[in-house]
């Protein structure tokens, strides 16, 4: 097991030479990882430490550190300190004579742990708001009554679910009643239950779009259910093309991840097509808050509330790790909704519900996705910028709303590009990891999420970001 000196406060040795206190540093620090003394993943003082220990200032010992981060040898990630990188062992071989030539430096192998993280999916999590989220888990406790901590309602407390009903219908356009409401634990478990409901009527098919997460097709799959794939065009999904399908898989608001909206007379096909085949849309609205460039594209279910599942969750504008999601029901499937949550688990956490019923009610949700909303803004036009100072020729493309940006690559050309990303630590993905089976692979890009550094490392991973493209 690798040693942690930054937890348990031990020295670390390191013998300097020459007058020149970085360079010396640096080439101690070369030595030790290069001889195996330090091994991978072990953890380095921080550079406060490690300066008062080697009676140097601590800008020459930062300075050093990220020197070496960017040369391979040691890998930097916000929470984690600053560590040695995993590189291939190194040889030993013992010496020929009493003075054996030094050895070649060997060049360093990419980082093991990316240094810096642009991958889509999620938001900023240093900015969750911690102080007023305490303040409304305190208040939602308090106020709580006894029974709040029973089994309770497989559909969810009518707290929160009151509270989504007055914010959907204001925010996003939602027709909705508490009643129809179903609280679930993200948007995974809202489509295995809705899955498990349609396999249940007899359907046989769910149409997906062309790109999307394999994960949601791959619950469909499971749930015993086809997902026949609807191609797209300049102008989105060809949702005039469904045919047989019981129901269609859709992100109107801002398709993941090529960006786009789907234009008026398309989101008026598919209500037409639900209506006239009885079929069923399932809109999925991950990030339908944060817009930018455009007026509000309202949610899909405002047209039809009888044929559209709506689901929606806290994921993208406060953090997953809350699993709070819902489902707005038609009326007839609520029944059948809630018996299979209730089969599973009855209910998500009840102190988690109530205090996300404050958090709505006290108005302080609204006022954190504003905030969010304005830096988000602000990173995607950094983003932009950076881009076209460094790589003109890449066209970037979805940035009217959401948490990511799609940047265009010549064909052929994206795996080596991942390639030179995974070489400077940047974790970042491909527009064809998205694509569905069967697709013809004529799009090359990045699916860049511009979310989810923390402030502190935005900068430094745009001018990796930047560094790679071609």
């Amino acid at each position: 097991m690798a040693n942690d000196w930054a937890t348990f406060g031990a020295d670390l040795h390191l013998e300097l030479r020459g007058p020149r206190l970085r360079a010396g540093l640096m080439d101690a620090l070369r030595e030790a990882v290069r001889s195996g003394r330090l091994e991978a993943g072990t953890r380095l003082p921080s550079s406060r430490s490690l300066a008062a220990d080697l009676g140097m200032a601590r800008n020459t010992v930062a300075d050093a550190y990220a020197e070496l981060v960017a040369e391979g040898w040691l890998t930097a990630r916000q929470g984690s300190g600053t560590r040695v990188a995993r590189r291939t062992a190194p040889r030993r071989t013992a010496p020929s004579s009493p003075q054996p030539r030094p050895a070649a430096p060997a060049r360093p192998g990419p980082p093991a742990a990316p240094a810096h993280d642009l991958k889509a999916g999620t938001p900023d999590l240093a900015s969750f708001p911690r102080a007023d989220w305490l303040k409304a888990y305190r208040r939602a406790l308090t106020a709580a009554p006894n029974e709040a901590f029973g089994y309770g309602d497989p559909r969810g407390r009518i707290e929160l679910r009151t509270a989504l009903a007055e914010y959907l219908a204001r925010a996003r356009g939602v027709h909705v009643r508490p009643g129809r409401i179903v609280i679930c634990a993200g948007f995974v478990h809202g489509l295995m239950l809705i899955g498990e409901v349609l396999r249940g009527r007899g359907v046989r098919d769910v149409a997906v779009e062309s790109y999307g997460l394999d994960v949601h097709a791959g619950l469909l799959t499971r749930a015993g259910l086809g997902t026949p794939v609807l191609p797209i065009d300049e102008r989105g999904t060809r949702v005039e093309e469904l045919t047989d399908p019981g129901a269609v898989l859709l992100t109107p608001a801002h398709q993941f991840p090529l960006g786009g909206a789907l234009p008026p007379d398309r989101r008026a096909a598919v209500v037409d097509w639900a209506r006239a085949s009885g079929g069923l849309v399932l809109e999925d609205d991950y990030d339908g808050e944060f817009r930018y460039d455009r007026q509000p594209v309202g949610a899909l279910q405002g047209l039809e509330p009888e044929r559209v599942v709506y689901l929606g969750t806290a994921s993208k504008s406060l953090a997953p790790g809350l699993r709070l999601g819902w489902m707005v029901v038609p009326e007839g499937l609520v029944g059948e909704v809630v018996a299979a949550k209730g089969a599973a688990d009855w209910a998500s956490s009840a102190p988690d519900q109530l205090a996300f019923a404050e958090f709505l009610s006290s108005g302080a949700y609204d006022r954190h996705v504003r905030a969010m909303r304005l830096r988000y803004r602000r990173r995607r036009d950094q983003l932009v910028e950076a881009v076209a100072a460094h790589s003109p020729a890449t066209r970037v493309s979805g940035i009217a709303a959401g948490l990511h940006a799609v940047l265009a690559l010549p064909p052929g050309t994206e795996q080596d590009v991942l390639r030179a990303a995974a070489w400077h630590g940047l974790a970042v993905l491909g527009l064809n990891r998205f694509r569905r089976p069967g697709v013809r692979a004529d799009l090359d890009g990045l699916v860049v999420g511009y979310a989810t550094p923390p402030d502190s490392g935005w900068q430094s991973a745009l001018r990796t970001l930047c560094r790679v493209l071609p």
